[in-house]
């Protein structure tokens, strides 16, 4: 039996679409602070909770389900740390916060080109969520050599690296 997948996403969604064509399967309910328009996310989710507000404790209790896989794809708020061990809520940074912590929190693509010395690997981690930023342990680490001169195709091969590990890591907890 399929588990209940919960995404949440602060940005455009697009991970969230790209790693669902990729599983054949779309999120049981997506929570999210942009509005409807536009983008094809919502599109067949019947179960989608737009919050314009910083949920707290309470909000996250009446949100998420204790039973489901939950993933994070730019969710810009810190979850509460009693709701991060009461739940299943898997984050992806795309930084290798492994070995340059440095890169933890948001924009690691411009703190890469930032660095004095930029680090001669790049890539991503998928970790537990905290109620710390990017601190949860790590279950899945991807990197690559850093051969990229802007920022812009940095993050455009994070984000296909994303994907994959997202679909890789998805195949397993929610038993597709």
């Amino acid at each position: 039996m399929n588990k209940k997948w919960i995404a949440l996403f602060s940005h455009t969604g697009s991970e969230i679409v790209n790693i669902s064509n990729r599983l054949d399967r779309i999120p049981d309910k997506i929570i999210t602070n942009q509005p409807p328009g536009g983008d094809i996310i919502h599109e067949g989710v019947r179960d989608v909770v737009y919050s314009n507000t910083k949920p707290n404790v309470m909000d996250y209790r009446r949100l998420l389900d204790e039973d489901a896989i939950i993933t994070l794809h730019g969710w810009m708020r810190i979850i509460p740390g009693s709701i991060c061990k009461s739940h299943d809520i898997y984050n992806l940074h795309p930084g290798l916060i492994t070995k340059y912590p440095e890169l933890k929190g948001a924009d690691p693509q411009k703190k890469v080109f930032d660095m004095h010395n930029p680090p001669s690997h790049v890539g991503c981690v998928i970790h537990r969520a905290s109620d710390e930023v990017d601190s949860g342990e790590i279950l899945m680490e991807s990197s690559m050599n850093n051969s990229y001169y802007s920022e812009k195709r940095l993050t455009e091969a994070l984000h296909e690296m994303a994907g994959y590990m997202w679909v890789s890591f998805l195949e397993d907890k929610l038993e597709c």
